[in-house]
């Protein structure tokens, strides 16, 4: 057995993890300086680092966010959701561009980066803190703090006289919250949502810059997209989880010199000791101490051996209070999402499986279970990308005809009949 192996076992996780508050230990370790290019652009001063990861930060930001949103969909209630006068003008639209595109771009990048990361990683994942020293301490700081940047999203909502549901500035805020603690925590599972957000959010925010200028995207991008949305909350909150009941079993060797005692036959006393015997024992009192001429002395010399021991140690993955703290958090924040992508899963099933029990036509023929199953499917996920994301509601900022269109488009091949698509139940 190589004693580079470790081995994986399901266990419960410790009570004693899960202590709240966290406290301030350790400190979080900021990425090293090295020699700027593309990938990194720049590098962070330590102060920078450590102030960005101060919990009044998040906080604060979030609080700010949450109220500003609500104050601002009572004043749209108010105006009778008229949009914004600045909505519909040129800057605005291309502010709504340079923001997509921006977001784009930036998705694209982490994206890379934490890919490049989890390569050099992966060959040698026996090294602790190897993820978080590859790219996760880096690339995962800066997307912590484009969470804040993000907040635009529902700017460009409300300034079309829009709402912000609670779920979006849930998510929005949350959002926040769940990266610094996955960051200031040295969490290493934060790393999955840093790698899948970003990559989603890259073609998330290209889809939503091609639909600013009114380029039709095929369908099956659209729900290919918005399944890929819904499906990292489940995925990636259930892949953290794991985290707290995974134990490694890792074998730790220790080398022993082993001695053995063996007769010599004693000098005469009066002998004179040859130079090489006094030379030899220089040598063995260097290496095993003086313990080594006193056997010479009683007519006996200790021979030496090297014998290995393995033994085997339990460690659980996630070993400290503040880890697991982060972990929860997340999953926490991520249940309501899940459960809401269920309970529309749900509602839509039971609605078209009654109300689309018949398609009037010719045939008049019954509608399959799966294909019943596989539309509630994209009625949940678009149900769930508006109330998470704002949908269309932040493409464009001229007119909504648009977005109608988009909706009705996305009506699935199944349930179309004569060449034309039925409206939506």
């Amino acid at each position: 057995m190589s004693a580079a192996q470790a081995y994986l076992m399901a266990a419960m996780p410790d009570a004693s993890l899960f202590n709240f508050p966290p406290t301030n230990e350790p400190t979080p370790l900021s990425p090293a300086p090295v020699a700027v290019s593309f990938m990194r652009p720049f590098n962070i001063p330590d102060n920078i680092y450590q102030a960005a990861l101060d919990p009044k930060v998040p906080l604060t930001i979030a609080a700010l966010y949450a109220v500003t949103a609500k104050a601002l969909n009572k004043f749209n209630a108010s105006r009778n959701k008229k949009p914004w006068a600045m909505s519909q003008t040129r800057p605005f639209f291309a502010f709504v561009v340079f923001h997509n595109v921006l977001l784009a771009v930036y998705s694209a990048w982490t994206f890379w980066g934490m890919l490049s990361g989890m390569r050099r990683s992966i060959p040698s994942s026996t090294q602790m803190g190897r993820i978080w020293n590859e790219g996760l301490n880096y690339y995962g700081w800066i997307f912590y703090l484009s969470k804040f940047y993000e907040v635009l999203d529902t700017f460009i909502i409300l300034a079309k006289g829009k709402f912000s549901s609670t779920l979006q500035t849930y998510h929005h805020a949350g959002a926040m919250l769940c990266m610094w603690a996955g960051m200031r925590y040295m969490s290493a599972p934060i790393w999955v949502f840093v790698l899948v957000n970003s990559f989603i959010h890259a073609l998330m925010y290209t889809y939503y810059t091609l639909t600013a200028f009114s380029i039709r995207v095929p369908m099956v991008i659209k729900r290919t997209l918005t399944t890929m949305q819904i499906t990292q909350f489940i995925v990636g909150a259930t892949y953290a989880i794991l985290h707290s009941f995974v134990t490694y079993v890792a074998p730790i060797t220790v080398t022993k010199i082993a001695t053995e005692a063996i007769e010599l036959p004693a000098a005469p006393a009066d002998a004179a000791m040859p130079t090489a015997t006094g030379a030899l024992d220089s040598l063995k009192k260097f290496i095993f101490g003086s313990a080594a001429l006193d056997s010479v002395a009683s007519g006996a010399v200790k021979e030496s051996a090297l014998i290995t021991e393995t033994s085997y140690v339990a460690q659980p993955c996630i070993s400290t209070a503040n880890e697991t703290f982060a972990i929860w958090l997340n999953v926490l924040y991520l249940a309501p999402l899940t459960y809401l992508f269920v309970s529309f899963f749900i509602a839509s099933y039971v609605k078209r499986s009654t109300a689309n029990s018949k398609i009037p036509g010719k045939t008049n023929r019954r509608l399959s279970n799966v294909t019943l199953a596989e539309k509630a499917g994209w009625d949940a996920a678009r149900g769930i990308e508006r109330e998470v994301y704002g949908g269309e509601n932040m493409v464009n900022g001229h007119a909504n005809g648009h977005i109608e269109a988009i909706e009705e488009a996305d009506e699935p091949a199944s349930t179309k009949t004569n060449g034309r698509a039925r409206r939506k139940a």
